[in-house]
């Protein structure tokens, strides 16, 4: 071949290649039904900026709400289109799926690629959530003997939350009325599941061992379309997207025997339940953090257990941030339409949720109660926050002994000790009422306060839960009110 000929195979190989791209390229366009509009070329700039440190990062995940109507064929198409993983779609939380980022993006970034999707109606950043640190309590005085009557657990004594004598210059009869409820009334049922949405629950602790959920042989192992079949004997782990729930970090351990400590067999301490079942659910690692994905995925295991015949009718919430997840609160909506109560932690920040809203317990929902804390003398606790708007009740959450992990029995502090209170009362309420409704029950709760001087204009009910009232036993005398008034400091 001469040079004139090859120079002119030579254009006529690089005019083909260069129309192959461009070709390539219409196709691309097409294949994403539309042109980039103004708002995916402004995404597609800021993805470009963003280029050098995409190898630095951790790979993001976003949660994201398809507009009605679209399936999960589309979905991964989306997905695929825009280089991510679908990681789950929220089988009873329609809409929803959490989605892997493939390119390494953050996480805001990821959720405004697919906001210019025609097929998404929302996206949000998968928020990081941490359990409450614990706040320190006094000096363990020598224990005391449980009372004459009632269950004969020797550790009783210590609980004053249950059974309020003055102890540790408590304030008698600052309490929850537990006594006056189990002996008139009702130690609870084992047909009632109590879900706790926390770091697992140590299911072999041998004062929760008879009282933790076991998945019945009538019931299915638990199916899901993306992570699969998992054996959930004991409840479920979206940590590690498997069916053992164990607790590494305690928290979740401790605000399960609030609600359901073994009673009466001579070990340790008693819950408000003496019988129950306590489905452990664990989305935070041993450091005590998880995500909101992680929550909407054990949220939604729990609503697809109640289909399928479990009696999950609490989930108890010990935990948030003053990030509002949209995804989070349509979970918890969710929850409630199929008849699920969720109890949530106000929060221990000594602030107002009034001004500043506190997550999950601020969501606006029918389902939803929000849990203040008081100290052993009926005064909203220094750390509680507090709104007369967004806050619903309170209940003892300061100095409270509860399980812990390696069989130990520990004190802790915080609206997470108030919250499985509360979650603790609606348990033995439905063990004499077991066909009350979301709204009958809630309503019930929050009626059966007694009031508090310096709660009111402070807690929307003014008052502590007592569950002899609750169930319908009418109240002991009222001891005179001896709390300080609130000011800010408190």
């Amino acid at each position: 071949m001469n040079r004139q000929n090859f120079l002119g195979h030579l254009a006529l190989a690089l005019t083909l290649i260069l129309l192959a791209a461009f070709v390539g390229q219409m196709r691309r366009w097409q294949k994403g039904h539309v042109a980039p509009s103004s708002g995916e070329r402004a995404v597609a700039e800021r993805v470009e900026e963003l280029r050098p440190a995409r190898e630095q990062r951790e790979a993001s995940e976003v949660i994201v709400r398809f507009r009605p109507g679209t399936t999960p064929a589309q979905i991964e198409r989306v997905t695929e289109r825009l280089g991510d993983r679908v990681e789950d779609i929220y089988e009873n939380v329609k809409g929803y799926a959490a989605i892997r980022d493939g390119d390494g993006l953050d996480a805001q970034v990821v959720a405004d690629q697919y906001l210019t999707q025609a097929e998404v109606e929302f996206a949000e950043p998968n928020f990081q959530i941490e359990a409450y640190p614990e706040i320190p309590s006094g000096a363990h005085d020598a224990l005391n003997q449980p009372p004459a009557t009632g269950p004969n657990d020797p550790l009783l004594g210590e609980q004053w939350a249950l059974i309020n004598s003055g102890q540790r210059e408590g304030k008698t009869n600052a309490d929850i009325s537990a006594m006056q409820a189990w002996l008139q009334k009702s130690t609870g049922s084992e047909g009632v599941v109590v879900a706790v949405l926390d770091s697992g629950v140590d299911y072999t602790h041998p004062d929760l061992l008879n009282n933790i959920w076991i998945r019945p042989a009538s019931v299915a192992p638990y199916t899901d379309e993306q992570l699969g079949t998992i054996e959930d004997e004991h409840g479920y782990n979206a940590v590690d997207n498997n069916g053992d729930p164990m607790d590494d970090n305690g928290h979740g351990t401790h605000c399960a025997g609030i609600i359901g400590a073994e009673g009466n067999n001579s070990l340790g301490i008693s819950g408000v339940n003496w019988k129950v079942q306590i489905m452990p659910l664990k989305f935070m690692n041993a450091g005590g953090s998880g995500t909101t994905k992680d929550a909407i995925e054990a949220i939604n295991y729990v609503i697809e257990r109640k289909k399928a015949g479990v009696n999950v009718r609490i989930i108890s919430a010990s935990w948030g941030s003053t990030m509002r997840s949209s995804g989070l609160e349509d979970a918890i909506r969710k929850a409630g339409e199929a008849g699920i109560l969720f109890v949530a932690a106000a929060g221990n920040s000594s602030v107002s949720n009034d001004r500043t809203p506190h997550y999950p317990s601020s969501y606006p929902l029918p389902n939803v109660v929000s849990v203040a804390a008081l100290d052993r003398r009926d005064t909203l606790a220094s750390f509680s926050n507090y709104g007369p708007k967004s806050v619903h009740i309170a209940a003892p959450g300061k100095e409270i002994l509860s399980t812990w992990l390696d069989n130990e029995f520990k004190e802790a502090s915080g609206t997470s000790m108030a919250t499985p209170v509360v979650a603790g009362v609606a348990a033995l309420v439905l063990s004499v009422e077991e066909k009350l409704t979301v709204e009958e029950l809630r309503e019930r709760l929050l009626k059966s306060v007694d009031p508090i001087d310096s709660l009111q204009g402070k807690i929307q009910t003014g008052g502590r839960i007592n569950a002899a009232r609750a169930l319908g036993v009418a109240p002991r005398a009222k001891a005179a009110t001896v709390a300080p008034a609130f000011d800010d400091n408190n």
